[in-house]
């Protein structure tokens, strides 16, 4: 399920890029914007429909790492000109999450792990930088309240993270933490989506939460396929 999570989450991030006519994962920022955005939103689609076809996942796959690999580029001029702001360095990380799942999706698990691996431990110190605009976006419905929430959910990032590097229950780690992306998309971006439609950053961070999920998933897939005797004990 992991690949149609994945891929619908990039047909969806390629088609809501066109029609907004703004790149909502990614910052090139030479000329030539128009053609790379019309390009690499054209191939989110393509890549996103073929995940859907067992014969054509593997193409997709690679057309979507190929794509999210070129948005990580993109960050990288961030980081020279802000190298002291964390910020700089989290943008490259949450494309990496999603170069990650196309890897694990194509056999390359053991470098999928340790990019997803990193990429979590990015996540986590990347909340705690915006620890309260983290804490403001969860709903208020929810008991416990905003505060308490980002400090378990960072915890969890950061030892999601730490598992996966160490090889140390990452079949468990990334399923939980498969979970706690879905959770996050379902209680507070999709919210946020039906309130406020025009708001690029909710389209940004939505659907990039949904597909950060699909990484999840297929990691989580690839180690249990890779070690099904020992599964039960989350390698």
């Amino acid at each position: 399920m992991g690949r149609y999570l994945f891929g619908i989450a990039a047909l969806a991030i390629g088609a809501a890029s066109l029609a907004m006519h703004d790149q909502l994962v990614s910052s090139w920022s030479l000329p030539g914007a128009t053609i790379f955005l019309d390009g690499t939103s054209l191939a989110l689609i393509a890549g996103g429909v073929a995940t859907m076809f067992p014969t054509a996942t593997a193409r997709g796959m690679l057309l979507l790492g190929i794509v999210y690999a070129l948005f990580t580029l993109t960050f990288l001029p961030q980081i020279f000109n802000q190298p002291a702001v964390y910020a700089s360095w989290g943008d490259v990380f949450y494309a990496l999450a999603l170069v990650a799942g196309a890897m694990a999706s194509n056999g390359f698990v053991a470098p999928a792990v340790t990019i997803w691996g990193l990429c979590n431990i990015s996540f986590a110190i990347e909340q705690l930088e915006f620890f309260a605009r983290t804490a403001s976006l969860v709903p208020a419905w929810i008991p416990g309240g905003g505060a308490f929430w980002t400090v378990v959910t960072t915890a969890a990032l950061a030892l999601g993270g730490i598992a996966l590097l160490m090889r140390r229950q990452s079949l468990l780690a990334s399923r939980l933490l498969a979970l706690m992306f879905l959770a996050f998309g379902i209680t507070i971006w999709i919210p946020m989506l039906l309130t406020h439609p025009s708001s690029h950053g909710n389209w940004s961070e939505g659907l990039e939460t949904f597909a950060i999920a699909g990484t999840a998933w297929i990691v989580a897939d690839a180690l249990a396929a890779s070690h099904p005797s020992t599964s039960s004990v989350a390698r």
